[in-house]
């Protein structure tokens, strides 16, 4: 049922609470910006970490947004961590830093490096065809006037450019995205026909990144969750990052919210594209191109093993040419995108973005990692909106190099 927000109201406790909240930067500003148990020594040109605070402050009190969580690292420290807004709009709980998001797309980029390490350790190649090692996709045709079959089949490399032709969603996913099994969607993928023939252009697809986890199960012989948790998230101390959110991490969800095109406000909704209740491991299954859930601290522990060449403290992920590849366009300009392997690529770096306006953005010049978490579902609406990840990009790149204060062995305050 949508929640109706009173803005007035919602306006009204904000400025109250940014007021005080500056106050208590004014005297403490490392422990109130970033939510840690004990501030670190700051400088005076550590006060230009509230230009982020300064910038998204107005955009929770004009709900441009509800609120938000935004960290930004450099390849071996937490630069800067806050919240700011509400979390629950209803009730007007604050935002806090270690709120749980769904990350949605953000999870091809950790679905994408899972198969790699398979290519690296030489099990999987990036030109053998998929059917190698999934037959139902052997025989494929291409949906044109009338069906025709495939120029060639469709090949590692290419479901995870988005040049197979796959679709972005079977038939039988009408909905939901998470109700069947990993075998049973991708068995789904390969009855229908591919939209294009492969390799000749580009289009944007879970069902590509659904694969590329549907061959890890079978070449790795577990499934493919069990694979993240032991292979990525366990030993990347990424506690909070899952497919099926506990009691407790549910209690720290942030609340989707959509803009209402008549009344410009927000509007409470459901995440659309999963089942509920979110902690049912009977029903839901596990959505690899977009179904994990987690933290800014989470999502940037894996930003900072990408950013240092597939390492972080001392552990070996991902090899230097795996991360040059995934990191590099791969899909030839097609479709006037610029694609790797999981990540977007631009001039700056390579980033993604969730289907709820969180993004992740590396630019490895700087060596700067930007983390923004938010819960907004469908278009910004606004300019307002549409401006924020650049100036976000923008201000933090300005951070890196000059905080330094910071250490990571902090974590985040509930």
């Amino acid at each position: 049922m949508k929640t109706r927000i009173r803005r007035d109201a919602i306006r009204n406790w904000a400025g109250s609470f940014t007021r005080k909240r500056s106050a208590v930067l004014t005297l403490l500003l490392g422990v109130s910006t970033l939510g840690y148990a004990q501030a670190p020594a700051v400088s005076t040109k550590a006060v230009r970490q509230d230009a982020i605070q300064s910038y998204l402050q107005p955009l929770a009190n004009n709900h441009t947004i509800a609120g938000a969580v935004t960290l930004v690292a450099s390849r071996n420290k937490t630069i800067y961590l806050n919240a700011v807004g509400f979390r629950d709009l209803a009730t007007m709980a604050p935002m806090t830093t270690d709120a749980m998001f769904w990350i949605a797309s953000v999870s091809k980029p950790m679905t994408a490096t899972a198969l790699m390490m398979l290519v690296d350790e030489g099990k999987v190649g990036l030109n053998d065809p998929v059917e190698k090692f999934l037959p139902e996709f052997k025989g494929q045709l291409v949906n044109q006037t009338h069906p025709v079959p495939a120029n060639h089949p469709i090949t590692v490399r290419e479901i995870l450019s988005h040049t197979s032709g796959l679709p972005f969603h079977s038939a039988a996913q009408p909905g939901a995205l998470d109700l069947l099994s990993l075998k049973d969607s991708v068995r789904s993928f390969a009855a229908e026909p591919l939209l294009f023939q492969p390799g000749t252009d580009y289009l944007y697809s879970n069902e590509g990144l659904d694969t590329a986890a549907r061959i890890i199960e079978v070449v790795s012989g577990i499934p493919y969750e069990r694979f993240m948790q032991e292979r990525l998230f366990d030993p990347l101390g990424m506690k909070d990052t899952t497919f099926w959110p506990s009691a407790e991490q549910i209690r720290r969800l942030a609340k989707t919210y959509k803009l209402e095109p008549l009344t410009k406000d927000l509007t409470e909704v459901p995440i659309d594209q999963l089942t509920y209740p979110l902690d049912d491991r009977q029903r839901r299954y596990p959505m690899p191109a977009g179904g994990l859930f987690s933290t800014a601290y989470d999502v940037s522990k894996f930003c900072q093993m990408i950013l240092n060449d597939g390492s972080l403290n001392g552990k070996k992920y991902i090899s230097h040419d795996a991360i040059h590849q995934m990191t590099s366009r791969q899909n030839t300009g097609l479709g006037k995108t610029e694609y790797g392997y999981g990540w977007s690529i631009s001039n700056s770096g390579f980033s993604h973005n969730g289907a709820f306006r969180n993004t992740i953005n590396i630019n490895p010049t700087t060596g700067r990692i930007l983390v923004f978490m938010v819960q907004q579902n469908g278009p910004w609406g606004t300019s307002q909106g549409d401006a924020i990840v650049p100036k976000l990009e923008q201000i933090s790149d300005d951070m890196v190099g000059i905080h330094t204060t910071v250490s990571d062995s902090h974590r985040p305050s509930k």
